[in-house]
């Protein structure tokens, strides 16, 4: 059995999980998330922790116990502390600029970038050259960090772009003649 998929999930308190025949739904002060079930896996609810157990024994119903497992416990993380993504921008000139829903980026081309954020996330800038992008789903979190990050990847030379607080962009050194 799956390392991950033997430990059970804690659910605290003000956060309601609902079990149904094909749909997982969790709702907590941070919003609801949804999640289809595996047919793979069984889930048994007692004493406030969900257990995961693969329904036979082949090795994708055991990796997908553990899948699930984290899947579900993302997303009791996601409805109480939530989840966020911190991006930094290097370059001169570099900006940005959060409007509501709306993120206005200046990053070295001819034209202001738009980018809407979708439901369920919002963005906030401290400062003009960093970027915080927070929300209760892990994986849209991390999807719009990307997209953000993918409008001016960090380059090689200068390192100039927009890059994660936490990633380390390796110089190349320029060519010698």
């Amino acid at each position: 059995m799956s390392r991950v998929g033997k430990m059970p999930v804690t659910i605290p308190a003000g956060v309601d999980v609902a079990i149904k025949q094909d749909q997982i739904s969790v709702k907590g002060t941070g919003g609801a998330l949804h999640l289809n079930q595996n047919s793979l896996v069984t889930i048994t609810s007692d004493a406030g922790k969900l257990s995961f157990k693969p329904a036979n024994d082949s090795r994708e119903a055991d990796a997908m116990s553990g899948t699930m497992r984290q899947l579900v416990n993302n997303m009791v993380v996601g409805v109480t502390k939530g989840f966020e993504k911190k991006l930094s921008l290097v370059g001169v000139g570099y900006k940005a600029q959060a409007a509501g829903a709306k993120l206005n980026l200046t990053v070295g081309y001819s034209h202001p970038v738009d980018k809407e954020m979708p439901a369920g996330i919002t963005v906030a800038t401290p400062t003009p050259t960093e970027i915080v992008i927070k929300g209760a789903d892990r994986q849209r979190v991390g999807q719009v960090a990307a997209e953000i990050r993918a409008i001016r990847p960090p380059e090689p030379y200068k390192g100039k772009g927009i890059r994660y607080s936490d990633e380390k962009v390796t110089i190349k050194e320029t060519k010698k003649k």
